[in-house]
């Protein structure tokens, strides 16, 4: 059977007729539509549970869970996701997996909506896992089909790899029937999954002898394919393996390795070096297996180019005509270019409660002396932007509130610290606690639309009262927890609060409520599509 399906999809696909038991996730792009998938596609589906995490370090622990009781389990995030993840993650490599386990990560080069590019393949080297890197989305769907296989087979965690632009474009993929899967007996060793020291040290020593399994399995994988021609050769992975494919022709006399399930190959590799006098490496996002053919002094009598040397760009996404210019092919008829446009910078979408917050913020705190705006990862971040200038950081989920300690506790004065309500309940809580603890000069506003916005418009774990009665357990003042209703005709009112707080000496916690326009506009919808159908 043949879909029309985005590169998430594909991996959410895969899953599902992997015979997963559950998938885990919180929403970040370019990786949401993967658990939103799964989410759609099993609705009514009892056998598999779908619902989002409260961050990926929870998602991960979840799938972990679901993995040592014996069934199958997808976890996916963005790439910067998986740093919030990083502990539980780096610990399952030793205690290995039951049920199958993969987490699928899409990482963002050229940062359409992300903080930096980091590279998951790393992550992969670090942890000393496999790693499947797709360079389409047929592939996508196969290699996750088959990560599930390896997984259970090998006991150990598998990572899927992508990148925003196989992600989110689309493509014919032919799906194969789904498994029926038994789930697997309780661990029996519960040493394995205690990882007190004593049994740790086993443990990463099991992990070590199991490379040499993995560079094998890299090395036979159908996935990885050598082509001799002529003594010029290229190592693409992943999705540059369709640039490559592009700028080449149909004519190509390149000797190419496809590499796309890592550890790396050796055998592959030296097959490559030895047949070849000069070689490019073209990776998608920092240059891993280049510097690991480099090494210190790199390869004798041969040349080695790719983002080290300058031959490619060390940042950014690649293009066809990028991979062209790398490897000296003509570039043909110069593509037109448009020149002289107007730059459109983004900006809270019109009637956003965000902009009646920061109205009120920027009335309330003056400019004398200015502010010290510390804010958080969500669309209210792009309140940087004019006319409201109003942050002058925005670092990673949760950073607000815990820059604003640190700022504190460095005597500065007046702190706004501005932080949405799902990033609040991600990673915003236990910063809060140390302000708590110290009564700290600061005030964090805390803005409530009832939604995760810049995603997609997920579900809030909690909003309104619930967000309330949190903040009051975690030991906030009653007397300086305030709640407005972010609208235009509460300006004056809303403005003179924001003031008293931010005046207070001590902690106070500001929670701004109103829901997102957009999920007014589907409610709205949905109660009108309703209407037409009675």
């Amino acid at each position: 059977m043949a879909e029309l399906l985005m590169g998430d999809e594909a991996v959410a696909l895969g899953a599902i007729h992997a015979g997963i038991s559950g998938a885990f996730s919180y929403p970040g792009t370019p990786a949401t539509e993967i658990f939103e998938c799964v989410e759609k596609r099993t609705e009514g589906n009892d056998s598999v549970s779908a619902r989002w995490s409260a961050n990926e370090k929870v998602a991960y622990e979840e799938a972990l869970g679901m993995s040592y009781v014996g069934k199958r389990a997808l976890v996916s995030m963005k790439h910067v996701g998986l740093n919030v993840a990083a502990d539980p993650f780096m610990s399952s490599a030793l205690s290995g997996a039951n049920g199958a386990l993969v987490l699928a990560v899409a990482d963002d080069p050229g940062m359409h909506s992300s903080q930096n590019e980091q590279d998951t393949r790393f992550y992969g080297q670090f942890a000393q896992i496999p790693v499947f890197e797709p360079s389409n989305q047929q592939e996508a769907y196969d290699m996750t089909r088959e990560a599930f296989e390896f997984s259970e087979r090998m006991s150990i965690p598998v990572i899927i790899r992508l990148v925003t632009r196989l992600a989110h474009s689309r493509s014919g993929v032919e799906t194969a029937p789904p498994v029926r899967i038994k789930p697997l007996p309780r661990v029996k060793d519960w040493r394995a999954w205690t990882l007190l020291p004593v049994n740790a040290r086993p443990r990463f020593a099991h992990l070590l002898e199991m490379q040499s399994a993995f560079r094998d399995y890299a090395q036979r994988s159908r996935f990885n394919a050598l082509t001799l021609r002529g003594p010029k050769g290229v190592i693409a992975t992943g999705i540059a393996n369709n640039y490559l494919d592009e700028a080449l022709g149909a004519d190509s006399t390149y000797s190419v390795l496809k590499l796309t399930v890592y550890p790396t190959p050796p055998s592959l590799v030296r097959d490559l070096v030895g047949h070849c006098e000069e070689i490019t490496v073209i990776e998608e996002g920092y240059p891993l297996v280049e510097r690991q053919l480099l090494g210190l002094l790199g390869v004798p009598g041969r040349s080695i180019h790719g983002k080290s040397d300058g031959t490619l760009p060390p940042q950014g996404e690649l293009t066809t005509e990028v991979v062209q210019e790398a490897l000296g092919i003509s570039l043909g008829e110069a593509r037109p270019k448009t020149e002289n446009m107007p730059a459109r910078p983004p900006q809270l979408c019109d009637g956003c409660s965000h902009c009646d917050s920061y109205r009120a913020v920027l009335e309330a705190a003056g400019t004398d002396p200015r502010p010290f705006f510390f804010s958080d990862i969500g669309c209210y971040s792009l309140a940087a932007f004019p006319p409201y200038n109003a942050i002058d950081t925005c670092l990673e989920m949760g950073a607000s509130i815990s820059m604003a300690i640190g700022a504190a506790k460095a005597g500065a004065h007046p702190i706004v610290a501005s932080i949405g309500d799902s990033t609040f309940l991600h990673s915003g809580m236990s910063s809060i606690i140390g302000a708590v603890h110290d009564d700290l000069n600061m005030t964090v506003v805390i803005l409530d639309n009832a939604l995760v916005a810049m995603t997609g418009g997920q579900e809030a774990f909690a909003t309104g009262d619930d967000l309330v009665r949190i903040v009051r357990g975690l030991g906030v003042s009653d007397d300086h927890i305030v709640t407005l209703k972010a609208v235009p005709d509460a300006h004056e009112k809303n403005t003179n609060l924001m003031r008293r707080e931010i005046e207070h000496r001590g902690l106070s916690v500001v929670i701004a409520q109103r829901p997102c326009i957009h999920a007014k506009r589907r409610a709205k919808s949905t109660q009108t599509q309703e209407l037409v159908q009675l």
